[in-house]
């Protein structure tokens, strides 16, 4: 039976249309091993310099640098145990939220989710895929203003994720009806991903 990690990131709660497409694809895949990390309801702490060397490993940690290395194990767990991940990333900005950048901060890891060799790197978090749920007020799919498709699937391949789509609700901020197509829109894309 296969096991669904979810990641919520966006800060609008219960307003989120990111959440809500992805609780609509999760209905409809009729998914029962699924575990979701609402990154923004319960947010992981920012990297900073004494963090990066916690993720290093080492004798020497203080308490909060251990505390932050079993954390970022626990991350790497989760995603490790789940054969497909599903990313709400709505676009603040014209980037992802802070929220989901702290995650990949502590799950991209040498040596752990992925390694250097001398043929280049190689990711480590291998046999998965990953569907990612992205929202955003204008149009920015296939245009240089779109840096969050380009940015997930470096990142989701740097560690091994290849297998990656990307499911666009475009216009939600340009009027109600441009809004209704934008998340009709998505809304096929998740029905046919789930068919």
């Amino acid at each position: 039976m296969s096991k669904t990690l979810v990641l919520k990131s966006s800060i609008l709660g219960e307003y989120s249309q990111s959440a809500k497409l992805i609780d609509y694809m999760i209905e409809r895949a009729g998914a029962e091993r699924v575990q979701i990390r609402d990154l923004a309801a319960e947010p992981l702490p920012m990297l900073d310099g004494a963090g990066a060397m916690a993720l290093r490993g080492g004798d020497q940690l203080s308490e909060q640098q251990q505390a932050l290395l079993a954390l970022s194990d626990g991350l790497v767990e989760e995603l490790q145990a789940a054969d497909t991940l599903i990313i709400a990333a709505p676009m603040y900005n014209f980037h992802i939220p802070v929220q989901l950048k702290a995650w990949i901060d502590l799950v991209c890891r040498a040596g752990v989710t992925f390694r250097y060799t001398e043929l280049g790197p190689e990711g480590l978090v291998k046999g998965k895929k990953a569907v990612v749920v992205t929202t955003r007020g204008g149009m920015h799919k296939d245009s240089p203003t779109d840096l969050i498709t380009p940015y997930l699937r470096t990142v989701l391949g740097f560690i091994g994720i290849t297998e990656v789509e990307f499911v666009y609700a475009e216009a939600l901020n340009m009027g109600e009806d441009a809004q209704k197509a934008g998340l009709d829109q998505a809304r096929q894309s998740l029905e046919a991903l789930v068919a």
